[in-house]
């Protein structure tokens, strides 16, 4: 992915400053023309990188700087703000509301994934608990009524459409209204995709858009567009209200830029993101996040509304009680597994996890890590009831280790190597768990209170003692060294990685940083998905 290229650049500026042994005007200047050679071939355009320079220079008083305790931090701080501001108008994008009828009608220019993005949004909704339908008023593209049919069908959602009928306003009032009779929360309207150049076209969607009053009309933009964006952009605005934007194919070749010019010409805000072919492949889109994501630095405000979505409240009450008595069982990992699976793609999860540059996601092969998730279930459904409610000691009998490989059509070893997975997560498990360990000192619901509401995890420092507290912790667990101890017993850093690739089918890139994404990715899987 471009984007990964882009993040790579700046990731490697922002490094190269770090290794500066002066900090001074000739280091910033350095660093914000390998910054803005990166934006500029990523098509963002000329202007807005200008503007961001200036920017940068003006919230960096290089005469305060001088003093400045940490030059470097003061630098990456303005370099991060003024790339939020480039994806950021500062406005808040409309969202429908649960209860009351919502249209939203989606414009944008021919081949930008209107119609499949339609499907993403309806599905995004569904699962939030609303009742979704959708409108298919593009009467231009052959085709189309059986595409946004076909999505539709394969996502459970409501449809209308017409083979008959000519004229899309007509088609898109009697569906509005059709659904609005049956009381849908969110009336999704696709029409025609249109360049700035097609006047006919143009009129036909202001027509549609008096015609329906969407609450909200959502510019779908293709991320490969370039700077013809600007232009683009800046002609749909012109003709109807755009409230927010989608920009789509961001998992190919797309550099993105243009996308990004496009936020600055109709000051409007990117809602949602488009990754993938699959209707899940759709990110909700957040300055601030979208920026950390792209510097290596994870999105745990989006790992956390991933977590939310599973609706996870009073799933793993015996996992969390087996936690703090220090037990891990196979079906404690089956469970987290499976959390794990539902929350999306894997390569989407792992670039939420903070330490995860672009670099290290290269490596990640998200398709074999996904059939090797899927082999272990297998193992997990071919296996007793006893059998997962135990620690694995059982499988020392060759015979029922045997038994479970052919239920389950993998190798023994295979199943060897998720035993002895399992036995490393138990470890930490233990350290963690039972009367002395670190959770000892948490509320005795803190964990489950973390499961039904993220936000509770702000109060745990509290429960815990405080800082104080925390330090008790650590000395409990023999300091620093235990914590190195406990490593060491997994095989050092490299342990921790080796583990993570070979249960994960590799990736995680090299080194310290690697095992530290490992040991993330663990941590995840024990606490229900979730960082």
């Amino acid at each position: 992915m471009v984007l990964n290229e882009l993040g790579a650049r700046i990731n490697g500026a922002l490094q190269a400053l770090s290794k500066e042994p002066v900090i001074d005007e000739k280091a910033v200047d350095a660093l914000l023309r390998e910054i803005c050679g990166a934006l500029l071939e990523s098509d963002v355009n000329v202007q807005l990188v200008q503007k961001m320079r200036q920017n940068v220079k003006s919230r960096i008083n290089m005469d305060e700087l001088a003093s400045s305790t940490n030059k470097r931090k003061v630098i990456q701080t303005a370099v991060f703000e003024e790339l939020c501001s480039l994806v950021d108008p500062g406005v808040q994008p409309w969202t429908p509301q649960k209860g009351k009828q919502n249209v939203v009608m989606f414009v944008g220019l021919q081949g930008s994934g209107k119609t499949t993005s339609c499907t993403k949004l309806a599905t995004y909704y569904k699962r939030k608990g609303m009742k979704v339908g959708l409108v298919c008023a593009d009467t231009f593209r052959a085709g189309a009524f059986d595409q946004l049919k076909q999505n539709a069908a394969r996502a459970h959602i409501p449809y209308y459409g017409s083979y008959s009928e000519t004229d899309p306003v007509q088609i898109a009032l009697d569906g509005v209204a059709q659904f609005k009779k049956n009381k849908f929360d969110l009336i999704i309207v696709d029409t025609s995709g249109r360049h700035k150049q097609e006047a006919e076209l143009f009129e036909e969607m202001e027509q549609i858009a008096k015609a329906t009053k969407p609450n909200n009309t959502i510019f779908v933009m293709d991320g490969t567009i370039g700077q013809a964006a600007d232009a683009q952009a800046r002609a749909f605005k012109e003709s109807v209200d755009i409230g927010s934007i989608i920009i789509t194919k961001m998992d190919g070749h797309a550099k993105g830029g243009g996308a990004i010019s496009a936020v600055a010409a109709t000051g409007s805000p990117i809602e949602f993101i488009g990754t993938g072919e699959h209707i899940h492949d759709l990110d909700k889109f957040s300055a601030r996040p979208f920026i950390s994501k792209l510097l290596g630095m994870g999105d745990i405000s989006g790992l956390v509304d991933a977590v939310q979505d599973m609706h996870m409240s009073g799933k793993n009450k015996d996992m969390m009680e087996n936690l703090a008595k220090g037990v891990f069982t196979l079906k404690d990992m089956r469970d987290q597994l499976q959390n794990i699976m539902s929350m999306g793609p894997l390569s989407k999860i792992m670039g939420m996890m903070p330490g995860m540059s672009p670099e290290m996601m290269q490596g990640f092969d998200a398709d074999e890590s996904t059939r090797r998730l899927r082999s272990y279930m297998c193992v997990f459904d071919s296996m007793t009831e006893t059998e997962l409610n135990g620690d694995g000691a059982v499988f020392s009998n060759e015979r029922r280790l045997h038994r479970v490989a052919r239920g389950a059509g993998v190798r023994p070893v295979e199943i060897q190597a998720l035993l002895y997975q399992h036995q490393q997560f138990g470890q930490i498990v233990k350290k963690m768990g039972g009367p002395k360990g670190m959770l000892s000192k948490m509320n005795p619901n803190a964990m489950q209170q973390m499961a039904k509401n993220p936000a509770a995890s702000a109060n745990m420092l509290k429960q815990m003692g405080g800082m104080g507290g925390m330090q008790n912790m650590m000395q409990q667990m023999g300091g620093m060294g235990g914590m190195q101890n406990m490593i060491q017993q997994m095989g050092g850093m490299g342990g921790v990685q080796n583990m993570m690739q070979q249960m994960m089918g590799g990736g995680g890139g090299g080194g310290g940083g690697g095992g530290m994404g490992g040991l993330q990715d663990m941590m995840s899987q024990m606490m229900g998905g979730g960082g």
